[in-house]
C-alpha cells in the first residue's frame, strides 16, 4: 500500500514546524518585533501536532487499511472539538494543584492565551486516540490478560465512583500530597457513569475480557507523552513542572515517575470523550477500537 497522502502532509508539517518551534524563538530574541517573539511559539504548536496526528493516521492505514480519519472525516474533526474543553478540565484542576505552568504566559493577553491554548489543546485527543489505534493493530495488545474479565457489577461501579470522588476530594484538600489523583479521579468517576448510561467505557471492554483498549491507550499515550515532552523541551513558550517529592531524574522537563501519569490520563480522556458523545447521541461516531480490527 502506498503511504497515504495525508501522511505525507503530516510528515511535511513535522519537518517544517519541529525545527521552527525549537530554533525560531532563539532567532527572534534579537528581533526588533516583540510581537513575533511572544506569538510564534503559541502559533507553532498546533501545526506540529497536526502533523503528528496525520502521520500516525497514515501509519495506521498502512497497518489495517483504514483509520479514524479515513473511516469518518467528520468524526475525526470532532475529536479536535472535544479535545479542547476536555483538557481545560485538567487546567482547572491544575489551578488548585499548580503542578505545571507555562513559561511565556505573560507575553500574551488573557484572551489571546485562551484562543492559542484552546487551539493547541485540540490536538490532545486526536493524538492519543490515533496513536492508540495504531498500537492496537499489533497482535501483542490482545494477549495480556486475554479472556480475564473484570465483571461489571453494581458494587464494582459504585465502589469506583465513590473512590473517584474520594480521590478528587483529597486532591483538592491536600494537593501537595494527593496530586497524583489528578490522573485517576476523573476516570474513576466517569467510567462508571458511562457504564450506567449505556455509553461505551473501558469497563464494557474488560467485562468482555477485551483488554486491548486498556493496553493500546496506555502505550499510545506514553508514546504521545514522549513526543510532547521532547518537542516542548527546546520550545518557547513551554510548560514547566513543579511537582512535590518526585521532581528528579528528569527526561526533558518531565520527572521520570511523572511519565506514569500518562497511562491513567489516557483512560480519563477516553471516559470524557465517550461521556460527551454519549450525551449528544453520537456514540457510534468514532472510536479507535471500532470497528473490530
Amino acid at each position: 500500500m502506498v503511504f497515504p497522502f495525508h501522511g505525507r502532509v503530516g510528515i511535511g508539517l513535522i519537518v517544517i514546524f519541529w525545527p521552527l518551534n525549537w530554533l525560531v524563538p532563539n532567532w527572534l530574541t534579537n528581533s526588533d518585533s516583540p510581537f513575533l517573539i511572544s506569538h510564534f511559539g503559541w502559533v507553532g504548536f498546533f501545526p506540529l501536532w497536526l502533523g503528528y496526528c496525520l502521520t500516525v493516521s497514515a501509519l495506521t492505514c498502512l497497518r489495517k487499511g483504514n483509520s479514524i480519519l479515513t473511516r469518518n472525516f467528520f468524526a475525526y474533526c470532532l475529536l479536535f472539538v472535544i479535545s479542547s474543553p476536555s483538557w481545560w478540565l485538567f487546567e482547572l484542576i491544575n489551578w488548585r494543584t499548580q503542578n505545571w505552568f507555562y513559561e511565556g504566559r505573560s507575553s500574551v493577553t488573557n484572551f489571546q492565551y485562551a484562543i492559542f491554548a484552546s487551539i493547541s489543546f485540540s490536538t490532545v485527543i486526536p493524538a492519543v486516540f490515533g496513536t492508540a489505534e495504531w498500537v492496537s493493530t499489533f497482535e501483542w495488545t490482545q494477549r495480556p490478560l486475554k479472556g480475564i474479565r473484570f465483571t461489571i457489577r453494581p458494587r464494582n461501579t459504585i465502589l469506583m465512583f465513590i473512590l473517584g470522588w474520594l480521590m478528587l476530594g483529597l486532591l483538592i484538600y491536600r494537593p501537595r500530597y494527593f496530586f497524583p489523583f489528578v490522573w485517576m479521579s476523573v476516570h474513576f468517576i466517569l467510567d462508571p457513569i458511562n457504564t450506567w448510561l449505556g455509553h461505551d467505557s473501558l469497563l464494557s471492554h474488560t467485562n468482555r475480557g477485551d483488554w486491548r483498549p486498556v493496553f493500546s491507550l496506555a502505550v499510545g499515550c506514553l508514546i504521545c507523552g514522549f513526543f510532547w515532552e521532547m518537542w516542548n523541551f527546546y520550545s518557547y513558550p513551554k510548560w514547566i513542572y513543579q511537582v512535590p517529592f518526585v521532581g528528579f531524574l528528569k527526561i526533558f522537563e518531565m520527572p521520570l515517575l511523572g511519565y506514569g501519569g500518562y497511562i491513567p490520563f489516557s483512560f480519563e480522556i477516553y471516559a470524557v470523550y465517550h461521556l460527551i458523545t454519549g450525551i449528544f447521541n453520537m456514540r457510534s461516531v468514532t472510536d479507535p477500537f471500532k470497528p473490530v480490527l
